[in-house]
């Protein structure tokens, strides 16, 4: 059932399923994800709304949204297959291009891939098109060249594109927030375009840094003709940064190696962006803070291992950050994946529900949380 806010639009969900009463009060921040530290009273509730709460059945929606209804719409499930489209067929692109013809033709029916050389759209249709179970042809997702000018013609885009990346073997320490400048100004054009086609689906973001440029992809499609923000572009949920993922299996990666990270195998969570501000936590039950701030530690240099072997680090997070969590969320599974949260994209545990978006919930231990308000803090600093 729905429960009708009276909120300001801002950078938060719009349709939301809660899991507290005063989540329907607060605005979303870090708190949301413990709502026991949300410091207001919660709404007198009807017996009914108490109990559709309880057993996560409401629905809250924020009715002074000009494009309320549409969040209701896209909350909506539909069984058919989606439509993918990918902006950009380079290493990551193409690394994840070939991960969701594998493995996604459960939920994905096509897949139109877009680059500004023909040659690279034409080489890539052609090797996915040759990729094939014996005597099951139409088993995996068909892939085909799509126009700039039909990129919105999907039910998700994928923003892949970048202009800049510092080569293997830079002094640039933060290869991810080096890249903010040039990226901006592109995925903000794509943005644009998105509100210009009123688009409807989901608006994925895998460059870098992914948490700032949903920010960016944000603000540019819902700034109108007269410079303002207006609310009338993309939904703040319509937009998702695919960055945790790969932090999240990294972290996984060295618990398995020392065993005193193996807490995190059964217990552990991942917070935050991807890059500065990232939150490792080997348990919620056991949280050991010193054990947890040297695993987040490690799992942030981890790339830098990588371009220390003279690699470019995209192999595993154009799978895990992208291919596998995309695929989770077009199964409304839980997945990892940044949110708007706090008034910035924040990384966190989350679901698409027929009730709305779900950020997941509970009890957190002090130090822990004292963690992810100074994530919050760095990530409303870092916005663009």
């Amino acid at each position: 059932m729905p429960y009708l806010l009276d909120h300001p639009p801002a950078i938060e969900p719009t349709a939301f399923r809660p899991h507290s009463p005063r989540q329907l009060t607060a605005p979303a921040s870090a708190a949301w994800l413990d709502p026991r530290r949300i410091n207001v009273d919660p709404p007198p509730l009807p017996p009914e709304t108490l109990d559709a709460l309880t057993r996560g059945h409401l629905t809250a929606v924020n009715r002074l949204h000009p494009r309320w209804q549409d969040a209701l719409a896209f909350i909506t499930p539909t069984p058919a297959k989606k439509r993918v489209h990918l902006l950009a067929v380079g290493d990551v692109g193409g690394t994840l291009l070939t991960a969701l013809k594998l493995l996604g033709g459960d939920v994905i029916s096509t897949i139109g891939i877009c680059d500004l050389n023909e040659k690279t759209v034409a080489r890539w249709t052609a090797e996915m098109g040759q990729i094939a179970w014996p005597w099951d042809y139409d088993a995996l997702p068909a892939v085909e060249p799509v126009t700039q000018e039909a990129l919105f013609d999907c039910d998700v885009f994928i923003f892949a594109a970048t202009k800049a990346i510092p080569p293997v073997g830079s002094a640039v320490q933060d290869v991810r927030m080096a890249q903010l400048e040039a990226n901006q100004p592109l995925a903000a054009s794509f943005a644009r375009q998105a509100r210009a086609a009123d688009f409807r689906g989901l608006f994925m973001v895998l460059s870098d840094p992914v948490d700032q440029l949903c920010r960016a992809v944000w603000e540019a499609s819902n700034t109108g003709p007269d410079g303002q923000i207006d609310h009338k572009g993309l939904l703040p949920e319509q937009v998702q940064g695919f960055g945790l993922g790969v932090m999240n299996a990294r972290a996984a990666y060295f618990a398995k190696q020392d065993p005193r990270f193996a807490d995190f195998l059964t217990e552990g969570r991942s917070f935050g962006p991807h890059g500065k501000g990232l939150v490792i936590a080997n348990s919620i039950e056991h949280y050991d803070d010193a054990l947890s701030q040297e695993l987040t530690r490690l799992t942030l240099e981890a790339n830098l291992r990588i371009r220390d072997l003279g690699f470019k680090p995209y192999v595993a997070p154009a799978v895990s950050s992208g291919a596998m969590q995309l695929l989770l969320t077009l199964r409304g599974a839980w997945h990892c994946s940044s949110v708007p949260l706090g008034g910035a994209w924040f990384g966190v545990r989350n679901r698409f529900t027929r009730y709305g978006l779900e950020i997941e919930s509970q009890p957190l231990p002090d130090a822990l949380f004292q963690r992810l308000q100074e994530t919050e803090r760095l990530l409303k600093e870092a916005a663009p």
